[in-house]
């Protein structure tokens, strides 16, 4: 006997609200590796292009909020955007420095 309307095909629990579809690609843990691993390569090599690519793996590994708790996804931001940074200075002074020579 179904008792309150429920069948007993039916599931008694709601519906999960959260997301439905499968979940394919890495997950926040997975980016927030990849991230660092990124940011600790580009301070010896392509660190114009390793340290945006780490910024964005770990924001989007932190979930796009900063209290998320993931150590390594805020390491790989902050390491990402010092890299960027150097680099960049290093970009400026190369081009100060050849500019005057022939």
């Amino acid at each position: 006997m179904a008792g309150f309307g429920h069948s007993t095909r039916t599931r008694r629990t709601p519906r999960s609200r959260n997301r439905m579809w499968p979940r394919t690609g890495p997950d926040r843990a997975t980016l927030g590796i990849i991230g660092l691993v990124c940011a600790i390569a580009g301070f010896f090599v392509l660190g114009i292009v390793l340290g945006p690519v780490a910024i964005v793996c770990g924001w989007q590994a932190m979930g796009r909020r900063w209290n998320s708790g993931s150590v390594p996804a805020l390491v790989a931001v902050i390491l990402g955007a010092i890299d960027t940074l150097l680099s960049l200075i290093a970009l400026i002074a190369t081009a100060s420095l050849g500019n005057g020579i022939v």
